[in-house]
């Protein structure tokens, strides 16, 4: 049968390769679907890499806020990646498979990503608590190392919690034909794949998703309802406005993730269903990355100043 090998293990036929079957279809839309995906993910890394570059050259954005949020693109940029241009490559194709050691790869990069990108949306709602809660202290609490550690502790959370998760999920063994009701290789549809009993493995993974990403969220929650109580202090309403508007990127890039995050991986099995798994994907994987640089330039005022300046003197330089 195209699409997988099978290794003959005892009584046991173990899959070497699995396939994805989620437009399988959508055959007369894989042209439309690969032009449309390729043009969000082009514009996705291409918003990242200039916020990152904005920034770069702007000595004004050389702030801690900004400092996370170089972080935040470059992890979109990788976010994306790890998922879309395989995707492209599948649309091309009549046979969409991948190899189970390459699927681990794949799982090991995205969820990795994942959780660092939790962290990091918690570290940001701590710069944003202590700017607001804490002005006569931010620099002296949010200085150049302490921005450091918190970025590294997000990378460390993320590389050492998803490898050892995903290392797990890999000693199950995968059987039957590998087709796989999905177009990457997330948790749920490959340990749907597992021909053993799953439900300890299911009890694991539910408790690590609500540790390591209910943990920042709650994180992310407190911050916030600290810093509502203190905006609500705030005498004139144009200071209400001014420091409300320091968060509302932040707060519509963390409603965007969370939301997604915690109805995908927050859910037991029986109640993923392949439909809603791929839709709930697509948000997470293509939707939220290509929606972060679109909040942080239309709604920062700042970066659309250093946009505005950066291109004013791209143009004078021209004209001379």
């Amino acid at each position: 049968m195209p699409g997988f090998e099978l290794m003959i293990s005892g009584n046991q036929s173990l899959c070497t390769k699995f396939t994805f079957v989620a437009f399988s279809s959508l055959a007369e839309l894989q042209l439309v679907l690969f032009l449309m995906f390729l043009t969000i993910y082009l514009f996705t890394v291409g918003g990242n890499l200039l916020i990152i570059c904005l920034i770069w050259v702007t000595s004004s954005l050389h702030t801690p806020m900004y400092f996370f949020l170089v972080n935040l693109s470059f992890l979109e940029m990788c976010y994306i990646t790890s998922v879309v241009p395989q995707m492209l490559v599948h649309l091309l194709m009549e046979t969409k498979t991948i190899s189970v050691g390459g699927c681990a790869a794949q799982m090991y990069v995205f969820t990795i990503l994942g959780l660092t990108e939790c962290c990091l949306l918690a570290a940001m709602a701590y710069d944003r608590f202590v700017a607001i809660c804490y002005p006569l202290h931010y620099t002296l609490r949010m200085g150049r190392p302490v921005c450091m550690k918190l970025a590294a502790a997000s990378w460390i959370t993320g590389v050492v919690v998803e490898s050892a998760q995903t290392t797990w999920i890999f000693t199950l063994p995968f059987c039957g034909k590998g087709e796989i009701q999905h177009f990457f290789c997330d948790i749920m549809p490959v340990v749907k794949m597992a021909c053993v009993d799953t439900s300890r493995n299911e009890i694991v993974l539910f408790a690590v998703s609500v540790l390591f990403i209910m943990s920042p969220c709650l994180l992310i929650l407190c911050s916030y309802a600290r810093i509502l109580v203190t905006i609500l202090r705030i005498p004139s309403a144009a200071g209400r406005r001014k420091a409300f508007s320091t968060c509302s990127s932040h707060i519509l890039v963390v409603s965007l993730f969370y939301g997604t995050a915690l109805f995908t991986y927050l859910q037991p099995k029986t109640a993923h269903t392949p439909d809603t798994d791929k839709a709930t994907a697509l948000m997470y994987t293509v939707v939220t990355p290509a929606l972060n640089p679109v909040i942080y330039t239309l709604r920062n005022k700042e970066v659309k100043e250093a946009f505005q300046r950066v291109t004013h003197r791209n143009h004078l330089r021209q004209l001379a």
